[in-house]
């Protein structure tokens, strides 16, 4: 029987970088299964606290929707303004109920149009779609995609911050205490 990894949110970039990074991270044989909930945080998180909120949140949420899973995977994307621009990142959260790992992606500085258009209120993927002329961004390469002409791709620098994030379930010897 294989044990079910619930990825909270439907986006089939995030689901990609959390089956790529547990299978790297696990021998088991797992079913990953993305369900909407919601974050409790605005739509494009504007800071580093917002953003972890919002993929703590939402395992919480996943929790109560699906008892059942192994694993929950929050993911959640937000800008931070810094005295270099406006940074994008993203939180990987893991639970398995009781213990917790966490990992905050590499950061990048945006493009001053596209912080501009995330100030004026959009989110970052509609703006990364009116900057380069593309249609939900978000669901593909993203901006550090769309920046490093794919060299660098959302679902890439999600794995390595899903795959940190799995650390204390890894070495559980080494966290038992961070439950």
């Amino acid at each position: 029987m294989s044990k079910k990894v619930i990825v909270t949110s439907r986006n089939p970039v995030k689901i990609e970088a959390v089956r790529s990074g547990f299978e790297q991270a696990f021998d088991d044989q797992l079913e990953y299964e993305g369900i909407a909930v919601e974050s409790g945080v605005p739509d494009q998180p504007m800071s580093d606290e917002e953003t972890r909120a919002g993929a703590v949140n939402r395992i919480k949420r996943a929790m109560l929707q699906a008892p059942d899973a192994a694993f929950y995977v929050g993911i959640e994307g937000g800008v931070e303004p810094t005295t270099n621009g406006l940074t994008a990142f993203a939180w990987v959260v893991v639970s398995d109920g009781k213990k917790w790992g966490e990992s905050r992606s590499t950061t990048f500085v945006l493009p001053p149009r596209v912080a501009e258009l995330v100030y004026q209120g959009f989110e970052l993927g509609e703006a990364d779609d009116i900057v380069f002329g593309r249609s939900n961004s978000k669901q593909q390469n993203g901006a550090v995609g769309l920046l490093t002409n794919d060299a660098l791709t959302r679902g890439r620098l999600y794995h390595q911050a899903v795959l940190l994030a799995c650390i204390p379930f890894i070495n559980p010897e080494l966290y038992s205490g961070n439950e």
